[in-house]
């Protein structure tokens, strides 16, 4: 006879077949001492005795049998079909009696529990082919949080089941060539987490394969905002080996889903937190911790879900990742000289470079390069209109959106982070995928040819020949002269405009050595003091940011050293509301500026910082690094290197600090420095 529950402490991680991929790791987890909230599953033999006594398997075959998933509307009508047998058919006495027999023993009691006793239950369905290495979808079944009742359970199992059936399951099942009648579910019943935050966490960075890292992404209320991507969330850096923070970002989040009676809702989150960060370091730190564990324990990286109930932490969800085996043959056919096919720039009407204009800018979440129409899909009932070839526009994607993403050739949304549904999936598929833009489905036209550089996280207005073309030789006898110069030294240029950036950044060169804070700052026209003042700081930063973007953007993955500012007192008196602010000098050129400003008065210095800090991580552009003027003492760099570390920047691979050599003690001193933290030295020759 089939056994319809099973507690987690009674199964494994080798128990697939009857708690599918997701209970399987519940029960392998809260064996091994993790802290997963409490629970039972109702098997996939409850389901398998469900449908065969129904008659619901000859409903599958018939309708599943020669199905073209390609053709939306059949799928749909489909799945409808097979949904509404389940929910139709009664549900066999026996299973009904035993989930509402561990119900109560989950509320404490063998009888039949007082209202007041009930406890809220997050079901879970749990595919048995759901989160298996080799074929992970995020989402395809559905979830019930916050049900209270025993009534209400079994009608949220009975939706589990026919979320088996819904058009994104099918579709998978279809194009992995898995057999529906074979595949089961079970259903995962948890005591309720009511979580202050939640999110999700990567045991390595899930878009880069850097195994050294773990991603935390998080926001206010049910993790629920964060997995769909309705919100954009913070974003949390941790050193594997050290369990140090690298980075965390901080993001504005204005609504959260919360349980409100019985029911998840959306509500306002308070003013005085809507730019907090969602999780304090002693969280991130545990968290981290506990995702290296669960890595260790099961001995590959892992993709987890975790919620932060008053002060406890609990983990609950975790699954092999399944993208890193894409990624790396990506790399390997770029390393070859191969562009996968979805990178190849349509022939006709091409634009190049220099001339291409930016739309808008937001995350890179899964690598490439796409151009396209695009297409804005603002409701499930457009997804048939997603063409293949065509670039997917939306505000966010959801497990309905697969068949259509397939079809794509890239995608970009309105919210989201690096963790979320369309950034897991379409790294799955190997899509380019740039999320968390915030205005594409305002900006971007329907119909409108662009290019999504989702390695830079940039979209470009018509299709732009991102490969540079070999330069026409001015005449037959100097061909040679037009092949690029190869040297074992790198060739870094100076700016000063970021007007200029796409015009130089064609040329052969490595990066830019030495990008000038002055003529952005001059651009603005207004002392930063003064703007301070008045209360219009972030003024200042975007204008700072924005001509960091244009630079960075231009110049790709090659590195950009952005020159913190650098004015002296009676340059910076010439600013509107100047005067007000600096002293007098006879000798403003060895006076008070760079480094010693910085650490004498860094209000200034931190809005640079959180700009050079905000094209980084919420534009995805890791290729500014930061250098700082005027370097005197090791006492000075010491502080001013303390100032950058607050401000979330440290130095890692792709975060390197530098200073100016341009007094006597800096060369003196160099080893010093180097010990000290200085990565790079520029010499200032003028």
């Amino acid at each position: 006879m089939a056994k319809h529950i099973y507690w987690f402490q009674e199964l494994d991680r080798t128990s697939l077949a009857v708690a599918g991929g997701k209970g399987a790791n519940l029960a392998e987890m809260t064996n091994a001492g993790f802290p997963v909230p409490e629970g039972f599953m109702v098997s996939s033999e409850a389901y398998f005795e469900f449908v065969r006594g129904a008659g619901i398997d000859n409903v599958i075959r018939e309708q599943c049998g020669s199905l073209d998933v390609q053709d939306t509307l059949v799928l749909n009508a489909a799945s409808e079909a097979v949904k509404k047998a389940i929910l139709s058919a009664e549900m066999p006495s026996d299973i009904r009696a035993d989930i509402i027999r561990a119900y109560n023993k989950l509320c404490g009691t063998d009888l039949m529990p007082a209202p007041s006793q009930e406890v809220l239950v997050a079901v879970r369905s749990s595919a048995t082919a759901e989160d298996l290495p080799e074929a992970s979808f995020a989402g395809q079944q559905e979830t019930y949080l916050n049900i209270r009742g025993a009534d209400k359970l079994v009608e949220a199992v009975r939706q589990c089941w026919a979320s088996l059936f819904g058009a994104r399951a099918i579709y998978y099942r279809q194009e992995q060539h898995f057999d529906h009648l074979k595949v089961g579910i079970a259903v995962v019943i948890q005591r309720m987490v009511q979580s202050r935050s939640a999110g999700v966490m990567f045991s390595i960075d899930p878009v880069t394969n850097d195994t050294n890292k773990i991603i935390i992404e998080g926001a206010y209320g049910l993790g629920e905002a964060v997995v769909s991507g309705s919100v954009t969330p913070d974003r949390y850096v941790v050193d594997k080996g050290s369990m140090s923070i690298l980075e965390k970002n901080a993001t504005h989040q204005d609504k959260m889903i919360v349980k409100v009676g019985d029911e998840d809702k959306w509500i306002d989150v308070p003013e005085a937190d809507r730019e907090k960060f969602k999780l304090s370091d002693r969280e991130v730190i545990q968290l981290a911790r506990y995702g290296k564990a669960i890595e260790e324990h099961y001995g590959f990286p892992q993709d987890m879900e975790w919620a932060v109930e008053e002060d406890r932490v609990y983990i609950v969800q975790s699954r092999a990742v399944t993208t890193m085996k894409k990624i790396d043959a990506e790399r390997a056919s770029e390393k070859a000289g191969k562009m996968p096919a979805k990178e190849t720039a349509k022939p006709t009407e091409v634009i190049s470079p220099d001339k291409a204009k930016v739309l808008l800018q937001g995350f890179g979440a899964s690598p490439g390069i796409a151009s396209g129409n695009v297409r804005i899909v603002a409701d499930l009932k457009e997804l048939y209109r997603v063409k293949e070839g065509d670039i997917l526009v939306t505000a966010m994607t959801s497990p309905d959106f697969v068949p259509a993403m397939k079809r794509a050739a890239g995608i970009v949304t309105d919210e989201g982070g690096m963790t979320c549904h369309a950034a897991i999936v379409s790294r799955e598929l190997g899509i380019p995928c740039i999320v968390g833009t915030r205005k594409a489905t305002a900006l971007l036209e329907d119909g409108e040819a662009v290019t999504v550089d989702a390695r830079h996280g940039v979209v470009y207005q018509g299709i732009v020949a991102l490969e540079e073309a070999p330069k026409p030789a001015a005449a037959a006898g100097v061909v040679s002269a037009a092949a690029p110069v190869v040297t074992g030294t790198k060739i870094y240029v100076n700016l000063a405009e970021p007007d200029l950036a796409e015009k130089v950044a064609v040329e052969n060169v490595d990066g830019v050595g030495l990008l000038r804070a002055e003529f952005m700052i001059a651009g603005i026209g207004k002392h930063p003091k003064w703007l301070i003042k008045q209360g219009r700081q972030e003024e200042f930063v975007e204008a700072v940011a924005k001509g960091l973007r244009k630079v960075c953007a231009a110049f790709g993955t090659r590195p950009v050293v952005y020159r913190a500012t650098d004015f002296k007192t009676n340059e910076y008196k010439s600013l509107e509301g100047g005067a007000e602010f600096e002293p007098h000098e006879e000798n403003p050129m060895i006076g008070y500026r760079g480094c010693f400003r910085y650490i004498k008065d860094p209000e200034v210095f931190k809005l640079e910082l959180e700009a050079v800090k905000r094209v980084r991580e919420q534009y995805g552009m890791h290729n500014l690094w930061l250098m700082i003027p005027v370097v005197r003492t090791l006492h000075e760099f010491k502080v001013c290197k303390e100032l950058v570390e607050e401000a979330g920047l440290h130095r890692s691979r792709d975060f390197k600090l530098g200073i100016m050599c341009e007094v006597p003690s800096t060369v003196i001193l160099a080893e010093e420095f180097c010990k000290a933290g200085a990565d790079f030295f520029s010499i200032g020759s003028n």
